[in-house]
């Protein structure tokens, strides 16, 4: 018997044998370590020690160092199939197993890092440097590298680690396999190794429909609806990997026009008459969507915009002007806690107003709150009307001033301030969609890219500030 035929017939054996589905282990449960040297299983756990064995001497025959690198793909191609027919609490075991029992040798990383100590300062600092990273690389390194390595194993991996992530809270013991992964990903993935695609109306139909399903900012309603986003003064931009080749990790919708865009709907409106594109200026970043929920962490998307502007700037030399037109979405629930606090910084006067236009004086939090969530009310307020500038104000407060220790609290805002963007615009209910009103009672954000300050702005945003227009800050409620 080949190993090949040794292997399958232990996968098989091991499926045979696996037990109905059972509910996820707690950490308070016994460790992988515990239920290997044990003979019964206790409740909630899926596999029995008998089938953990089994399990782990299949994942230690995919790295025995004996075998080639084409058998240890295949033998670790027959776990992942393994895996896929697996129910949720048997995965989880496979996750404890390559967790807990393919760590560093305790006993090396010890001896290493105390001759690294005592190297310190001497000529033996470098090579005792050298065998301390050497003995902190684990097998589980080798591991998922095998499984990196066969058929269809990226995919693999980072549906794995899409899974798990939701789990960590509940049980640090997966810890160990999601920073692995993580930092395996982050060389994996890194923008030198990806390419920056075009897509268009002419792309394959298969390519396209991956814009439908992943699409996050800005729901795609129809085939119309895409193709609009597709035309002739559009551009949408994505980055693939090898591994990964008809699969965008990240991609932008660009929409190139002569002004600033400060409302989504005429963006969306598929009726709409495509922009000259002798007269554009402006490009505009109205949607940026991540779509490997596995690859969390790992960040490209600002190098996408930086290869995105460069490309644009290449082919539409007349473009002055990059910015987005962003959704706020941690702006409705801030606001609902800090309505009060808010309403501290007003002077009598502009109390006195907002309370006649909401019908009660002096105005509470529960008015005021009451007052915009009637999306139709806020849809035919005047730029005088003084909700509107409460709320506009309040808008711009929470992203240049709510901060979460040293980072500003709005995600999408750390995204771009992080990327040397600064914070342009408040634009009045941009958004009156459902999800938009939902998210910031339909109020948007134009982000500026200053080619010439990005750097400046990374600068300040270290020092806490996060860089804004001047009609911006002069809206924050002092």
């Amino acid at each position: 018997m080949n190993a090949t035929t040794w292997l399958s017939s232990k996968i098989n054996l091991l499926r045979n044998s696996a037990p109905a589905a059972g509910e996820v282990s707690k950490p308070e449960d016994r460790s992988t370590r515990e239920r290997l040297d044990a003979t019964l299983r206790q409740k909630k756990e899926a596999l029995s020690p008998r089938s953990l064995r089994r399990t782990l001497t299949l994942l230690q025959a995919v790295v025995d160092p004996r075998v080639s690198e084409v058998e240890g793909g295949r033998r670790a191609k027959a776990l992942a199939d393994w895996y896929a027919k697996a129910d949720a609490a048997e995965r989880q075991d496979l996750w404890l197993l390559i967790s807990e029992q393919f760590g560093p040798d305790a006993v090396k990383v010890r001896a290493a890092r105390d001759d690294y100590d005592a190297a310190l300062g001497t000529v033996d600092e470098g090579p005792a440097e050298i065998r301390l990273r050497r003995a902190l690389v684990s097998p589980r390194t080798r591991l998922l590298q095998r499984f990196a390595a066969s058929a269809g194993g990226m995919r693999f991996l980072v549906d794995l680690r899409a899974e798990l992530l939701p789990h960590l809270k509940g049980n640090k013991r997966l810890l160990a396999l999601d920073a692995e992964l993580e930092n395996l990903f982050s060389t994996w993935f890194d923008v030198a190794f990806l390419e920056l695609r075009s897509i268009s109306w002419d792309s394959p139909a298969s390519l396209i429909e991956k814009l439908i399903k992943y699409e996050a900012v800005h729901d795609i309603r129809s085939w119309a609806d895409l193709k609009n986003r597709l035309d002739s003064d559009r551009r949408c931009y994505g980055f693939f990997h090898p591994s990964l080749p008809n699969e965008p990790l990240i991609f932008v919708e660009v929409a190139l026009l002569h002004e600033m865009a400060d409302n989504i709907m005429p963006l969306l409106d598929e009726l709409a008459a495509p922009e000259d594109l002798q007269k554009s200026t402006v490009a505009i970043f109205y949607s940026i969507s991540n779509t490997q929920g596995g690859l969390k962490g790992v960040s490209f998307g600002d190098s996408l915009i930086k290869r995105v502007v460069e490309t644009l700037r290449g082919e539409f030399p007349k473009l002055k002007t990059f910015a987005t037109l962003s959704p706020i979405p941690g702006l409705r629930p801030w606001l609902s806690k800090n309505v009060e606090m808010l309403l501290g910084h007003l002077n009598e006067k502009e109390l006195s107003a907002l309370g006649r236009e909401i019908s009660f004086e002096p105005p509470t939090a529960s008015h005021v709150l009451a007052a915009i969530e009637q999306p139709q009310v806020l849809s035919a307020l005047s730029a005088k009307s003084p909700l509107r500038q409460f709320l506009t104000r309040a808008g711009a407060h929470y992203l240049g001033q709510a901060k979460h220790g040293e980072q500003v609290l709005d995600p999408v805002a750390r995204f771009h301030l992080g990327n040397g963007a600064r914070i342009e615009r408040i634009n009045w209910f941009a958004d009156p969609s459902a999800k938009g009103v939902k998210q910031s009672h339909g109020l948007m954000v134009n982000y500026l890219y200053d080619l010439k300050r990005l750097d400046k702005h990374r600068q300040m945003l270290e020092k806490g500030i996060a860089p804004a227009s001047g009609d911006v800050q002069d809206m924050y409620f002092k």
